[in-house]
């Protein structure tokens, strides 16, 4: 009888541990520190990974001097500021997205938004092939995870500005090939989000519903997740 209750009280004691496993991240000097980059699809989902995570993770993005989140934009941006967002810290995982941007339509004289479809892409296939390169070697650098996340889906009909339909597949597939070639790990945010855009996104937009941004959140905190417990598997 008094071993069973020593056996009861011992495993009581480390029940926690078993079956709250995130609690052993719970002490400030054991968080690991983890930067979200991307566009405004990553600022909605953002505040939810930041919760979802915080037992196991700091999770920081780019912010402007006004306290706002920094929209990194596409990957002309993302050249030119690289270097900026990642700055001086040692970070454990970068999830990382360019996508969204790039695939727009621009005035070719002042590069701002246009409806026009005779106007170029801010940056079409080829150039973001090569700013894409740029920015990964930058990251792989750091030497963190690596996490790249495809471009979300949107409505065929779109406007301010103009993205033709189904170019998030043409870029997702070249930024793929890019991410294979140097073991970076893909979170597919595309092919999570497509089959159910009626529920999350807002109707004829880009953007996504405050349910859409949790459930991105949840993909994204899981793919986190994932790559911090398990590292092995990509």
């Amino acid at each position: 009888m008094n071993c069973r209750r020593h056996f009861i009280k011992t495993s009581l004691l480390f029940a926690p541990v078993i079956f709250y496993p995130k609690l052993i991240y719970s002490k400030p000097d054991q968080l690991k520190k983890v930067l979200l980059l991307g566009d405004s699809i990553s600022i909605g989902y953002t505040p939810f990974v930041q919760d979802l995570l915080k037992h196991l993770a700091v999770v920081s993005r780019p912010m402007l001097a006004n306290g706002r989140a920094e929209n990194c934009q596409g990957t002309n941006n993302g050249v030119a500021n690289i270097r900026r967002w990642i700055g001086d810290t040692k970070w454990d995982l970068i999830h990382f997205n360019f996508g969204l941007h790039d695939l727009k339509h621009v005035d070719s004289i002042t590069g701002e938004n246009s409806d026009n479809a005779e106007d170029p892409l801010q940056a079409d296939l080829k150039q973001y092939k090569k700013n894409l390169k740029k920015i990964v070697e930058e990251l792989k650098q750091t030497g963190a995870d690596l996490i790249f996340a495809t471009t979300t889906p949107y409505p065929d009909t779109v406007s301010n500005p103009l993205r033709d339909p189904g170019m998030s597949e043409k870029y997702n597939r070249v930024a793929i090939k890019i991410m294979n070639k140097n073991n970076i790990g893909i979170n597919d945010l595309y092919t999570f989000a497509e089959p159910r855009l009626d529920e999350i996104q807002i109707p004829d937009n880009v953007h996504f519903t405050e349910d859409g941004y949790r459930q991105l959140a949840k993909k994204v905190a899981d793919r986190i997740t994932e790559r911090i417990e398990y590292p092995q598997y990509r």
